[in-house]
């Protein structure tokens, strides 16, 4: 067995969809531009649906505050970030994109969820400011997030079965995120 078969806890690898999507700020007049793959490497392979929730996410609010931001440009430093999702998936992407956790500009705020959505949607709300401009991402009702997921997530004590299991769901959400437009995984309300 080589030593980067596959176990029980982590599944083979497979093609990140779209691998050429890129998300850009801006940092003292240089453009950063950012891959999916760029955020894995910077998370590590812990929670892929996470990282791929905040590249949708920023996918979809980028162009939104670039749109209402003066010369068009999202400066990476001035981004705040609300949400009542802790996942570090999402926290690490966020970081890595616009350096909001180490800049003290990304604050997890349960009040923030949206209960009336039901257990499975009710925490993918994100809240992104750049100067005067904010727009909140939520995510569509489209199966996009499991049932499923969120019920093993929340099992306290899981076997080992459910543990592979679940990394194989955290995978197929990363799949169904990545392989639509940011668009069609969230809406923008503001």
């Amino acid at each position: 067995m080589s030593k980067h078969a596959a176990t029980p806890e982590s599944p083979e690898p497979t093609p990140i969809p779209n691998p050429e999507r890129t998300l850009t700020v801006w940092e003292d007049g240089v453009q950063l531009d950012f891959t999916f793959a760029d955020c894995m490497k910077y998370h590590g392979p812990g929670f892929p649906g996470g990282v791929a929730h905040a590249f949708a996410a920023l996918g979809r609010a980028l162009p939104e505050l670039a749109a209402r931001t003066p010369g068009g440009r999202v400066e990476r430093r001035e981004i705040r970030i609300r949400t009542p999702f802790g996942g570090p998936g999402a926290r690490d992407a966020f970081e890595l994109v616009t350096r909001a956790v180490t800049g003290d500009r990304y604050a997890v705020l349960p009040e923030l969820a949206r209960p009336e959505r039901g257990n499975t949607l009710a925490r993918y709300v994100f809240e992104l400011t750049a100067g005067d401009a904010t727009v909140t991402c939520v995510i569509r009702n489209e199966g996009i997030v499991a049932d499923e997921f969120i019920e093993l997530t929340a099992k306290p004590e899981k076997t080992a079965s459910e543990l592979a299991h679940l990394e194989v769901l955290k995978r197929e959400m990363r799949d169904r995120i990545l392989e639509r437009d940011p668009a069609q995984v969230y809406d923008v309300e503001g």
